[in-house]
């Protein structure tokens, strides 16, 4: 099979991290029979820098026509002092939005290898972690009414609304289920259902669209309080969860903490069709970049997702989950998850290594 890529580099340690993916893709590919095809584009702060737009026309045209998009990362401190609407965050904001992605999934993967970076006890992870946070991207809260004004009192309030759709909800629902089905065939759907009302109409409809379309996964309710603590408390015990944009927006981060090190965490951005967005959930480093230093593994998992939820490609992503998991028990760390006794190597090194256990 031929799947057409389009990469945006972007800024800092973007192109460097992107590169090191593309070396495994293309491992990948030489393995098991498929050809990668890649087309650099400009998205950020580089794209301001040559067209004056951190979101140049032909890269949203070339997006629209690809299988699907492997982002590095946007931003910097060259760019800090442009308007929003020009600053390259708004290029990233442009692409989801012109992809019309509406879910983040983001995985917190603490390896088994790795067990000692995290900030909880070593028992409660020794064996490592996963769960992957399905969050709605585009609804609720963020995107609800909101006012400001003065009341009859003369006090000054606020207001944010939080609104959901059955077919909102459903199609968050839908890609939950569809990765589920890929792993455990277990999901925890996170809602606040004893106080909002949108929640008990989120916990009605997954329930509901879960068991009309996908029988076989047995979902479970957990109020988003119980699961804040349950995640420092015994991690390990979830899989796939799926919750709203401002849950989502909480959980995901501290999951991340779970894992010790965000350089070695790929997160995704997907909608109606099978091409999404995937992408470290790191940020540009711009003091790092050029230095060879900037772990690679975020990125080169970003990748591996997308040749199993975009390509459908399990077995080629077990193959780069398998080949970082031989490196890793061999000791070999990049400077952010450098532990003493271990050994140290640069980012390129730590790509062309996991490339070769392929």
């Amino acid at each position: 099979m031929t799947y057409n890529i389009a990469v945006l580099d972007g800024d800092g340690i973007g192109p460097e991290i992107c590169n090191g993916a593309i070396k495994v893709l293309k491992r990948v590919g030489e393995k098991f029979g498929h050809t990668f095809n890649f087309r650099h584009l400009l998205i950020g702060g580089c794209a301001i820098d040559a067209t004056g737009s951190p979101l140049p026309e032909e890269t949203v045209n070339a997006c629209l026509a690809s299988d699907s998009v492997l982002l590095g990362a946007v931003g910097g401190y060259k760019w800090d002092n442009l308007p929003g609407d020009k600053r390259p965050e708004k290029g990233l904001l442009g692409i989801r939005k012109a992809m019309g992605l509406y879910s983040n999934i983001r995985p917190a993967k603490l390896w088994k290898s790795l067990a000692k970076a995290s900030p909880l006890k070593y028992e409660l992870v020794k064996d490592g972690v996963e769960i992957i946070i399905v969050r709605e991207l585009i609804g609720g809260i963020y995107f609800g009414d909101r006012e400001r004004g003065t009341d009859k009192n003369g006090a000054e309030y606020a207001l944010d609304t939080e609104k959901y759709s059955v077919p909102e909800i459903e199609r968050i629902t839908r890609i939950a289920c569809e990765l589920a089905m890929k792993r455990s065939k277990k999901l925890v759907s996170v809602d606040k259902a004893n106080v909002l009302e949108t929640s008990r109409l989120w916990r009605k409809t997954v329930h509901e669209y879960a068991a009309k379309n996908f029988p076989e996964v047995e979902v479970t309710d957990v109020l988003v309080d119980n699961m804040a603590m349950q995640i420092v408390k015994n991690p390990a015990q979830f899989d796939v969860v799926v919750t709203s944009n401002i849950f989502g927006d909480i959980l995901s981060d501290e999951a991340a903490q779970v894992t010790g090190s965000i350089g070695m965490l790929a997160s995704s951005s997907l909608g109606d069709t099978a091409r999404g967005l995937y992408e470290p959930i790191h940020g540009s480093a711009p003091d790092i970049a050029g230095k060879d230093i900037a772990n690679p593994i975020a990125t080169i998992l970003a990748a591996a997702m997308m040749l199993r939820d975009s390509f459908n490609l399990t077995r080629e992503y077990d193959a780069i989950e398998s080949a970082i998991q031989k490196v890793l028990d061999k000791n070999i760390r990049t400077a952010d998850i450098m532990e003493e006794g271990m050994i140290k190597v640069s980012g390129s090194v730590m790509s062309d290594l996991i490339a070769d256990v392929i």
